[in-house]
């Protein structure tokens, strides 16, 4: 295919204008040939005649005011538009006068001067100013103008500084032989993937608008429904200009992938702490979440997991911005089908929210993008509000005026122990899969225990934490007062608030000790539980491997507790807190017992520990998660009886409960947050003191036992030995 250019000459004006006639050898008809070619140009006029500066004919001068005219080709022919390659020129032919007005023919695929399309105004939706843009014949292309956000220009009326692609009206198709990238190529691929893309991003914007924040809500009814903020943001989109709509749509996209990372983290707390995320006070958590990582897989696999949590979030965050932003382009782009959408939509959303159409218990009207932000700002708000209620509360104090010799009466002269088994839970005891194993060994010990003297209570207790976060079990326990966030933790431990072994410590009459493996590092709380002497995992003289996050087997913090404190002479009780940490997730390797004369320096638990299962051999299965956390119970219970059953005397008296429930994925959807709590004494008037509690004869607690909150246990404790209010 050949193309020609127009050619457009300055009227002569010493002559009256009239047309040629057409010579014999024209061009076909419908190819319109305006304007004189220089004079005599068939008959070999010199080159200067025909390579003219300016419009004006050789011998003429030069218009002195008028437009502009476009300059000759090498070819005498004036250049209109983007230039091309002219393969099969037209002969030429001479023409004696000018018309006055000629029309400019554009080349083919080109628009002439003055033409709406092409135009760069950022509100012109397509239109022109009033003339009819030339058509052309061009084959289409999956790089058309209306691909948006892959590279070509957006609606008609908005070009951008980059390039149409071939095709587009306001640029010429290129020339024969010659195609314009990948597009032109492959015009079927371009147009499958330009659609693939298109879809995949509007699954996305519609996955992010309808993501809850819990696992268990993942379920096809989820994703049928119709999200309000789409209705509203296609409104908004089709009256916005070009540059606002999109900034509007990029900010829309950056809150919306923003707004996803958050439900994400509202999964794997929900999944593991039993509620959603604070944005205020949960970023401290992922330095103990990159600790438990690095124990439980090592320092690469910790490493790996961090970097792949942070390529993640900057996924989420770009590609739900760019498909907000691309699915904003399209909608603009397709005005009269989105109007004709978004009104349907409306409508449905409206009738379905007016009737309450569900399907399978799910509204198909969707608020869900507008109800998490209003959660959001509620939980950072009552976050905010709660520091200074809290501040009030954690002031008063029923005991903090007892005098010493009013506290604790009915105990003088007994060896105290409080133990914290890490994550027994009530689903330990009631779950099918596990109670079978734990109640035995439940059972079991509590012969052990009655064979030695010894006699035991039981009941439950609803912890303020649930799958993690131990220290708020413990500080809601020894405080009374509920600890359920970090901020209530750091505002009450940095106050002089009475726990139960400062109460102990404030009579004079006990020595306080602490004994906890899973410290790890300096640990300022110390002070504020008022615990004279800390042992934590670098004093107890262990040399044996770890047990994933565990420092050291409970078998053997027990068997360090009584070579380096209890089994000494001393000179006043003691009040020892410990916390044991063998029934810590991942579960695996989990420890045995061995002989007493055989634990050591821990070195005997090598076998064991490699003989062990791994983390990654149980961490994804529920049913292996469950079968081995209940045996982690087992062995951390057992070690404890049989220790109390070998070392423990007349005076001795046991507090043991479990600080609280492990993960969703091993206590259950929905499971409770109790766990059991046991005392333990050789002395029937200990547990005499209790009788009114209600609790069950043994370790093993009844169903229906009562429930108190975790923060309820001090003041009852204290007023049952004898202790005197004074707040």
């Amino acid at each position: 295919m050949s193309f020609t250019s127009s050619s457009r000459q300055l009227p002569n004006t010493d002559e009256t204008p009239e047309r040629e006639t057409p010579e014999p050898d024209a061009p076909s008809p419908g190819i319109e040939q305006p304007g004189p070619a220089p004079q005599d140009a068939s008959a070999g006029a010199p080159d200067h005649t025909r390579d003219a500066a300016t419009d004006a004919e050789p011998g003429q001068d030069a218009p002195s005011s008028g437009p502009e005219q476009p300059a000759p080709t090498a070819e005498g022919q004036p250049a209109v538009g983007t230039a091309h390659d002219t393969t099969d020129p037209e002969p030429e032919r001479g023409a004696t006068d000018a018309e006055p007005e000629p029309v400019v023919r554009a080349p083919e695929g080109e628009v002439p001067a003055g033409s709406g399309a092409g135009s760069s105004s950022d509100e012109d939706d397509g239109g022109d100013d009033g003339e009819e843009p030339v058509s052309v014949s061009s084959p289409p292309s999956a790089g058309h103008a209306d691909e948006g956000t892959d590279g070509s220009t957006d609606e008609g009326g908005e070009t951008g500084p980059a390039a149409p692609a071939a095709g587009g009206v306001g640029e010429a198709a290129p020339p024969s032989g010659r195609v314009r990238g990948w597009r032109g190529r492959y015009p079927v691929a371009a147009t499958v993937l330009a659609w693939t893309v298109t879809g995949l991003a509007a699954v996305l914007v519609l996955f992010a608008m309808l993501m809850p924040g819990k696992a268990d809500q993942f379920h096809p009814a989820q994703f049928l429904r119709v999200p309000v903020e789409a209705v509203f943001g296609a409104a908004l989109v089709l009256v916005l200009p070009r540059r606002p709509r999109i900034a509007v749509s990029a900010v829309a996209g950056l809150a919306l992938g923003v707004l996803t990372v958050l439900n994400l983290l509202d999964v794997g707390f929900n999944e593991y702490l039993g509620r959603g995320f604070n944005v205020v006070l949960d970023w401290a958590l992922f330095s103990d979440a990159q600790a438990y990582l690095q124990d439980t897989f090592g320092g690469g696999g910790a490493l790996g997991i961090a970097i792949l949590a942070v390529v993640l979030v900057i996924a989420v965050l770009a590609l739900v911005t760019l498909s907000v932003v691309r699915l904003g382009s399209l909608v603009a782009r397709n005005s009269e089908v989105a109007t004709r959408a978004t009104l349907v939509a409306a409508i449905v959303w409206v009738t379905c929210a007016a009737l309450g159409v569900q399907v399978t218990g799910v509204p198909i009207a969707s608020e869900h993008v507008a109800l998490a932000v209003q959660d959001r700002a509620h939980r950072v708000r009552d976050t905010i509000r709660d520091e200074a209620e809290f501040q009030k509360i954690a002031k008063k104090d029923t005991f903090a005026n007892t005098p010493p010799d009013q506290l604790l009466t009915d105990l003088r002269g007994k060896d105290m122990m409080i133990t914290f088994i890490e994550s027994y839970g009530r689903s330990a005891i009631e779950d099918p899969v596990m109670a079978p194993g734990v109640d035995a060994t439940l059972t079991a010990e509590n012969k052990k225990l009655t064979g030695a003297g010894f006699a035991a209570k039981s009941g439950w207790l609803t912890s303020a934490t649930y799958g993690g976060s131990s220290w708020l079990g413990h500080s809601t326990f020894l405080s009374g007062l509920w600890i359920n966030n970090q901020q209530r933790y750091r505002t009450v431990t940095a106050g002089d608030h009475l726990t139960l072994p400062g109460a102990f410590k404030k009579t004079g009459d006990w020595d306080t000790v602490g004994v906890m493996p899973g410290v790890q590092k300096a640990w300022p709380e110390q002070k504020f539980y008022g615990i004279d002497k800390l042992y934590d995992s670098r004093d107890l003289g262990y040399r044996g491997p770890k047990f994933s996050w565990s420092t050291m087997p409970d078998q053997y913090a027990l068997t360090a507790f009584e070579r380096l404190v209890h089994g000494k002479k001393h000179d006043k009780p003691l009040m020892s807190t410990i916390i044991l940490t063998s029934s810590h997730q991942p579960w695996a390797p989990i420890p045995r017992t061995v002989p007493q004369d055989q634990v050591g320096d821990g070195s005997v638990y090598d076998a064991i520990e490699k003989a062990g299962k791994r983390p990654g051999d149980i961490i994804t299965d529920e049913r292996k998660s469950k079968e081995e956390y209940g045996k982690s119970i087992q062995y951390s219970v057992t070690s404890l009886i049989d220790y109390l059953v070998k070392y423990g005397d007349k005076n001795t008296v046991l507090i043991f409960l479990g600080d609280h429930q492990p993960i969703a994925r091993v206590s259950g959807d929905h499971a409770s947050r109790d766990v059991p709590v046991s005392i333990v004494a050789k002395d029937p008037k200990v547990l005499d003191r209790i009788a009114d509690w209600g609790w069950t004869d043994g370790l093993r607690p009844e169903h229906n036992a009562p429930v108190w909150k975790m923060s309820a246990f001090r003041d009852r404790f204290l007023t049952a030995y004898g202790s005197t209010p004074h707040s």
